[in-house]
Order: C-alpha cells, then sequence, then structure tokens
C-alpha cells in the first residue's frame, strides 16, 4: 500500500482518522464477549444452557480466526470505502437479526459469520492504520493499543452493559451495538474518498477449500471442549465422531499446505523455535486468564454479589490490564529484554492465584479482593502484547501474518482448554468434596447436630413453626454445604494454576535462547490485507 494514496479526504486531520479507525473495532468487539456480560441472563433469554453461550462465543472466535487469511483477497477486490461501507452493513444485518431472534440454532450461525465480519473489520483498520505510521515506534505503540482493547474487552463489556441487562431483557444489548455502529458508519461515508490501495484482484482461485477445512477444526473443537463433559466425552457418538473429524481435517489441512504454492496458512512459521515458545505462552496466558471466570462465579454464588457490583469489582481488574498494557508498551519501545517482561507478568499473574487461593471463604469484603483482581490484570496486560510482537519478530516478514493467525489460534485454543478443564474439575471436583461432607453429615454426626439444632432454634426465634424450623434448618445446611464445595473446587483449581505458572517460570527462566532477546516489529503489515 502507497501512504501517499489520500485514504481519508484533506481536511480530516490525523487524530480524528486514528478515532474513526479505533471506533470501527470497537462495536464489534463488544460484541465478541458480550454473551459473556451476564451468561444466565443470556441463557435464560435463549431458553438454553450455559454451555450454549459458551459455544456461540468460540464460534464467534472460530469466524474471526478461520477468516483471517482469506480476508486479503476480498480487501484486493472491493475499494477501501465500499469495503468498510459493505461490511459495516453486514455487520448491521446481523446484529439485528441477533436482537430479533432468540432462536439458539439461529444465533450459532449468525455467531459465526459476526466473526468473519470482525475479521475484516480488524484487519482493514490496522492495515490502514499502519500505512499511516511512519516509524517503528508508532506501529509499536498502535499495535499495543489495539490488542490492549481485545484483553480489555471483557471488563469493559460486562461494565457498560450490566445496568441494562439487570433492568432490560438481555437482546436489549444488540440494539444499542446496532446505534454504536452508526456514527462510525456516518463518518466513514463522510471522511473517507473512494479510491483503491491496491490493485484489482477479481475473486477466483479462492482456497475456500482451505477455509471449510480450518473452519470445521476450529468448530469441532469448541464444540468437543465445551459440551465434552456433559455428554461423557468418547462415550457420547458426538463427541466421538467430532473427534473423528478434527483428526481428519487436521491431516488433510497438513498435507494440503504443504503442496500450495501459496499456502492458507504458512507452516514454516513453526520451523522457528523462538516462535513455537512464545506460542505455547500464549496458549498457558489463555488458560490462566479464563480462569478469572471463577472468580466471578465464586461472587455470584458464595458472596451473592449481582452481575453489576461484579462489574464494579472488576473494574480494579479493567485498572491492572491497562496499566500492564502501558508498562509492557514501554518496554518493548526500549528494547528490553523479552525475559525481563515475562517474567514479572507471570509472577503477578502466580500471585493472583496463590492470593485468591487463601481468599476464597465464605464470608469477605469487597476491597480484600482489589489486590489480586489489579495484580491479575497487570499480569496479562504485560505479557499479551509483548508476547504476540515477540512471536511476529521471530519469522520472517514475508510469513509475518501466518504468524499473527497462529497466535490468535493458540489464544482460541487456550479458551477451549479452559471451558474444558473447568467443566472436568467442576464436576469431578464437586463430586469429590460432596461425598467428603456426606461422609460426615450424618444424624450421629454431633457437629451437625448441633449446627441443625442452632439454625432451627434460629428460625423459632423468627417466629416459624417447629416443623417448618426444621426443614428451614436443613436447607440452610445444604445451602452452606454447596458454598463449601463451591470454594473447595475453586481452591483446587486455582492449585492447579498455580503449579502451571510455576513450571512456565522455570521454563523461562531455562529456556537458553531468551538472554538477548527483544520483541520488536520489523513489518508495517500485520493484517493479511
Amino acid at each position: 500500500m502507497d501512504r501517499r494514496i489520500p485514504i481519508f479526504k484533506s481536511w480530516v486531520p490525523g487524530w480524528a482518522i486514528k478515532i474513526i479507525l479505533f471506533s470501527l473495532i470497537l462495536p464489534t468487539l463488544v460484541l465478541f464477549f458480550l454473551p459473556f456480560a451476564n451468561i444466565n441472563a443470556a441463557a435464560g433469554y435463549y431458553g438454553s444452557e450455559p454451555a450454549d453461550i459458551q459455544f456461540t462465543v468460540a464460534l464467534f472466535y472460530a469466524g474471526y480466526i478461520a477468516f483471517y487469511s482469506l480476508e486479503r483477497r476480498f480487501f484486493n477486490f472491493l475499494a477501501a470505502k465500499e469495503y468498510f461501507v459493505m461490511f459495516t452493513m453486514l455487520e448491521l444485518l446481523t446484529t439485528l437479526i441477533c436482537y430479533l431472534t432468540n432462536d439458539l440454532y439461529l444465533l450459532f450461525p449468525i455467531r459465526f459469520l459476526q466473526g468473519m465480519l470482525f475479521s475484516s473489520t480488524v484487519n482493514l483498520s490496522l492495515s490502514l492504520m499502519f500505512t499511516r505510521l511512519h516509524s517503528e515506534r508508532a506501529r509499536e505503540i498502535s499495535f499495543s493499543v489495539f490488542f490492549g482493547m481485545l484483553i480489555c474487552i471483557v471488563p469493559f463489556t460486562n461494565l457498560v452493559t450490566a445496568d441494562l441487562i439487570d433492568s432490560y431483557n438481555f437482546n436489549l444489548v444488540y440494539k444499542g451495538a446496532l446505534f454504536s455502529y452508526l456514527p462510525c458508519l456516518c463518518l466513514i461515508m463522510l471522511c473517507m474518498n473512494n479510491i483503491r490501495l491496491n490493485v484489482r484482484f477479481h475473486l477466483y482461485k479462492l482456497d475456500w477449500q482451505s477455509f471449510v477445512f480450518w473452519s470445521a477444526m476450529l468448530i469441532l473443537l469448541g464444540y468437543i471442549t465445551i459440551y465434552g463433559q456433559e455428554y461423557y466425552w468418547l462415550e457420547d457418538s458426538r463427541i466421538l465422531y467430532s473427534a473423528v473429524a478434527i483428526v481428519v481435517s487436521t491431516l488433510i489441512y497438513i498435507v494440503r499446505q504443504s503442496v500450495l504454492k501459496r499456502p492458507y496458512l504458512n507452516l514454516e512459521i513453526f520451523r522457528f523455535r523462538n516462535f513455537k515458545f512464545a506460542a505455547f505462552l500464549i496458549l498457558i496466558l489463555y488458560i490462566c486468564r479464563f480462569a478469572a471466570n471463577i472468580t466471578n462465579s465464586f461472587f455470584a454464588n458464595v458472596l451473592k454479589l449481582d452481575p453489576i457490583h461484579i462489574s464494579y469489582v472488576n473494574t480494579i481488574n479493567l485498572l491492572g490490564l491497562i496499566l500492564g498494557i502501558i508498562i509492557s508498551c514501554v518496554m518493548i519501545l526500549q528494547k528490553k529484554s523479552i525475559r525481563f517482561i515475562w517474567f514479572p507478568g507471570f509472577i503477578l499473574l502466580l500471585a493472583f492465584h496463590m492470593m485468591m487461593y487463601f481468599l476464597f471463604a465464605t464470608e469477605a469484603n469487597e476491597n480484600n479482593f482489589y489486590a489480586p483482581l489489579f495484580m491479575q490484570g497487570l499480569g496479562v496486560g504485560m505479557i499479551m502484547v509483548p508476547t504476540i510482537v515477540y512471536a511476529i519478530s521471530a519469522v520472517p516478514v514475508a510469513i509475518g501474518p501466518s504468524a499473527t493467525s497462529m497466535c490468535s489460534t493458540m489464544g482460541y485454543v487456550g479458551f477451549c482448554i479452559s471451558a474444558a478443564l473447568i467443566n472436568f474439575c467442576e464436576l469431578y471436583e464437586k463430586s469429590r468434596h460432596y461425598n467428603a461432607f456426606q461422609d460426615h453429615l450424618t444424624k450421629i454426626d454431633q457437629f451437625a447436630v448441633h449446627v441443625l439444632s442452632l439454625r432451627s432454634n434460629n428460625l423459632l426465634s423468627k417466629g416459624l413453626s417447629l416443623k417448618q424450623s426444621a426443614k428451614g434448618a436443613s436447607k440452610q445446611l445444604i445451602s452452606a454445604i454447596n458454598q463449601q464445595i463451591q470454594i473447595r473446587f475453586a481452591m483446587d483449581y486455582y492449585e492447579l494454576m498455580s503449579i502451571m505458572l510455576v513450571i512456565t517460570l522455570l521454563l523461562i527462566a531455562l529456556f537458553p535462547y531468551l538472554n538477548r532477546t527483544a520483541a520488536y516489529l520489523r513489518s508495517r503489515r500485520l493484517a493479511p490485507a
């Protein structure tokens, strides 16, 4: 792309152009994890299970990654303004369908399509932005801002939608997203010139076969990891056939990429050990990042905080993310060794999990959790952007887009593994602790009888009859046991995460190729377009 091409009209200032480009990304970013804003409200609106809502997020994620490499052909076919207008109109249409429907099986394909449209918007916005940034310093700042927005979007979405979801039906948030697209569309129509950045290539010889195989692999991975525990894994034919389909699709995809002259995803990136190590760390980061959902479940089920107050508490986490992104950006610009960025970041994540392990209790004040939530945000913010920049800088410039795509894929795999681990551990650990409580809570257990007597007397003193107070005391005891089971599960899972982080820190400390390695951007073309 030529920087001298007047993409925007001459009277539009540079700062306004940057705002327009980022404002295009923001509404679609909000749609990304929107079902997680209140997963129970979403499940209630669609008449589904929480796992179905998780799967809608996985479909959006899969659509984003699968279409990432194919999108550049559409970019070359259309002029920039036409491209933006067309895809923004499609985003408006899909968001309108999400607002009007409560049919889950219609929502599934629409969410995948929204992921594809998100990929187009992000790639074009980044491409146009990078053409305006002439220095490596400016490009790294811009890159940090984009990926910073991506990791901040979950607590941000929860914060801005909590009151809305609490007062209205869940689908109203899609109505808000509809109106947020309109200013962006008007600004594009007003400020952009109708020019073409590249020679027009017609849409023939599209590698749609690779797109189909890649999409199938990603969707089936999400399906298996999210629904596997519910269907007893390979004992269910749906999970078994899905696993077989993934293996077959993967083999066909690898063979196909090996023989193509222009591969959909260049597998040469796996020849570089620094890239493989960075991809591994992204996987670990995403597994740990989504473990924070257990903390939110603890707030809701044990401390009985409503979604609005949970979003307020997570504002501290959002502040930590922003500060971590700023610190990591400064360290990248100063060409600090990547080891000195990763080490404090993962130590902060380890400290978060260890602190939360001791803070889980049936009663607690909100301010007890401010420090660990801030540390978790700070750690994720420090690790995310430098790791992606490091992975891209570890491969030749020509295959940088494939490295970016694979980094996103590793994030998706981390999201899926996290969902599978939480589902498996929740069932296994809760059952184990429930059986342990059941062994002790009997009619001959003096402590259990004493607790029931205290609770029954308390209810009697408040005016309940003897029969009602006995039933009420039993229900209170069962509720207390369920809270303890939830706490023990959370402690066990965070203990597992802590062990994983200790091993990761040892690998970072011992990996010999990180001594004088810095993360920096060599390419101005990180998006496929």
